[in-house]
């Protein structure tokens, strides 16, 4: 069964997502554990002495690397690591929708050559309203291409994918997923910006197919789903010639 487009979806659906989490003793077994991963994260900070290029990470808990077991396998250790001449500032933090993200941009006026925001879980998992989150992502986008070379959209992917929803409330989170990721595409294309991808129906989702790839708490990536966030980005980012400079010597 294909999931029903969000103007279809009655109003019943947002009261069974709160009934859901309400009744459901494993939906309150997965709240405690993404508050335990979120209680245990820490963005990575990296400050190499012969630092090369520079790279500001922003965005929610997908860009502290919550999930992952240790900070050295988030995206942002794993760039570290694989570069390892390339600063990194992180100033992502648990629970950030694209407006505290417009905070964490101008709380730094420095240049950077690249701009990593990954966010945009939080706007869909709230039921925000799909205007302001449209105008928050493009004034996310126009500030982190005027803080950086180069800047790099990495929402989350379809979370109507992540263990932590069933049905229907799945296909109210693939919905939004679907309008949010389609407005960080209209955004990245209107400033200059590269979006990276992640969104894929159920059936193509590695995530969906792949247990290992989740964290505990069925809502954040693994050090292996890190993995392939990485690959990802690596990919369509097109970062290997960019970020040569970084190797080490």
């Amino acid at each position: 069964m294909s999931s029903p487009s969000w103007p279809v979806l009655p109003a019943l659906v947002a009261v069974l997502l709160v009934a859901l989490f309400a009744t459901s003793g494993c939906a309150v077994w997965r709240i405690g554990q993404a508050r335990e991963l979120a209680q245990r994260s820490e963005p990575l900070q990296h400050a190499p002495a012969d630092a090369t290029l520079r790279l500001l990470i922003v965005g929610d808990s997908t860009g502290v690397g919550t999930g992952a077991s240790d900070p050295r396998r988030s995206l942002a250790g794993l760039l570290a690591q694989a570069y390892p001449r390339l600063h990194i500032d992180n100033r992502a933090s648990d629970g950030a929708t694209f407006a505290k993200v417009i905070g964490q941009l101008e709380a730094t006026t420095a240049r950077y050559d690249l701009v990593l925001v990954q966010a945009g879980g939080n706007d869909v998992i709230r039921l925000r309203s799909l205007d302001d989150v449209r105008a928050d992502i493009d004034r996310v986008t126009a500030l982190a291409r005027a803080r950086g070379a180069r800047a790099l959209l990495m929402p989350a992917g379809n979370v109507g994918n992540a263990p932590f929803f069933f049905a229907p409330v799945s296909w109210l989170m693939t919905s939004r997923a679907r309008t949010m990721h389609g407005f960080v595409r209209e955004a990245a294309a209107r400033h200059e910006a590269v979006y990276v991808n992640l969104f894929k129906d159920r059936a193509d989702d590695p995530f969906a197919q792949r247990p290992e790839l989740n964290a505990a708490d069925g809502l954040h990536p693994s050090d292996a789903g890190y993995r392939v966030w990485f690959d990802e980005l690596m990919a369509q980012g097109g970062l290997a010639p960019v970020l040569a400079a970084a190797k080490a010597r």
